[in-house]
Formats: structure tokens, sequence, C-alpha cells
């Protein structure tokens, strides 16, 4: 049987590859959406496929693991934790790419120029929560109380790119657009505090 810690120590690598993946599809969506760069924004659309396949391949080894191995309750837990994780994980690349596909239809070009400061905000708060759950990952520690925080900011800003959209004089097909991007970006800071929360019930590496 293959040793259980390093069974976890390379599963947690994968999921460490898909967080990393996730925050620069994120970065880079916003990135095409600000300035215009459909070429860009059509590679994050493209690359969505290789986050949706690592996210299965490593689906496919915890539930393998679970139904070949006896695992001890530890490891029982890890392995239950991943298959948790790995959705919130899928689901956010998702939104990145949703966001990329408004970027490749040159959404940004139109926005209003306040709408483009909250959606840059919206990215700044979206990006340091999500490097706060990879560093919880990483340590099996806690970030409950920073990234409620952090997501109760993302309300506000939602609540606050809703009303510049109302206030603008903007056709209603663009109006519609920007208010869908005000979700996507609330739905990733929900994901992350999903996360943090599933993180949470995680056993210390040294158990898993």
């Amino acid at each position: 049987m293959e040793d259980r810690s390093q069974a976890g120590t390379e599963l947690d690598a994968g999921v460490i590859r898909l967080f990393a993946s996730v925050s620069e599809a994120m970065s880079r969506a916003t990135h095409a959406l600000l300035h215009q760069d459909t070429e860009l924004a059509e590679e994050v659309v493209a690359g969505d496929q290789a986050i949706d396949e690592l996210t299965a391949e490593l689906e496919l080894e915890a539930w393998r693991r679970l139904t070949t191995e006896t695992p001890d309750a530890a490891a029982l837990r890890y392995l239950v934790g991943l298959l948790l994780i790995l959705p919130e994980l899928e689901r956010s690349a998702d939104l990145a790419e949703h966001i990329a596909q408004r970027a490749v239809g040159n959404l940004g070009g139109v926005m209003p120029s306040a709408s483009r400061g909250v959606i840059q905000r919206m990215t700044e708060v979206a990006i340091g929560m999500w490097q706060e759950v990879t560093d919880s990952f990483h340590a099996r520690s806690s970030v409950a109380s920073t990234i409620a925080e952090d997501d109760e900011e993302m309300d506000i800003l939602h609540e606050r790119l809703v009303r510049e959209i109302e206030n603008e004089d903007v056709p209603v097909p663009v109006a519609t657009q920007v208010t869908l991007l005000a979700r996507f970006y609330e739905r990733f800071a929900d994901h992350a505090v999903n996360l943090a929360r599933r993180i949470e019930l995680l056993p210390a590496s040294s158990e898993a």
C-alpha cells in the first residue's frame, strides 16, 4: 500500500496547483477585461479546460484511495475534505472564464469609467482572499475572521457597482452584463469563504 503521508502530499501538490491556476485565471481575466485584450481573454477561456481536467484527475484519485485502500480516521477525513474542496475550486475557475468571455466581447471597452474602478478593486479583494485560503490550505490554518471581513467588503463593492450602473446612462445590454460581472466577483468571494470553512475541517498535514 502507498504511504499515506506521501499520498496526501501528492494530492496536496495537485490542489495547490489548482489554487494557483484559479488565481492566475482571475487576474488575467480581469486584466483582459479592463485592457480590452481579447487575445488574453481567449487564452483564459481555453485554459479552463486544463483546470477541469486536473480537477477531475484529483477527484478520481481521491475516490480511488477511498474505495481501494483502508484509510484511518485522519486519512478518511482528508480525502472526504478534498472531495468537498475540489468542486469549489472548479466553480471558481468557471467564474474567471465567465469574466474572460465578457472580455472577448469587449465589455471592458464600453463600461463606464467608475464601474471599471470598482471592478479593479473587486479583483484586488478577490485575489487577496484567494491568497488567504491558499496559505490556509498550505498551513492548515484558520482564516475565518479575516476572510469574513474581506467578504463583507466584496458585498459592499457589489452593491456599489450595481448602484453605479443604475445611475449611469448606459445601454441596457451593457448594464445587464456589468451587473452579471458584479455577481461573478461576489460569487468568487463566496467560494473563498466556503473553501476557508472546508479547509478548517481537514486534519493537520502530519495526520493525513
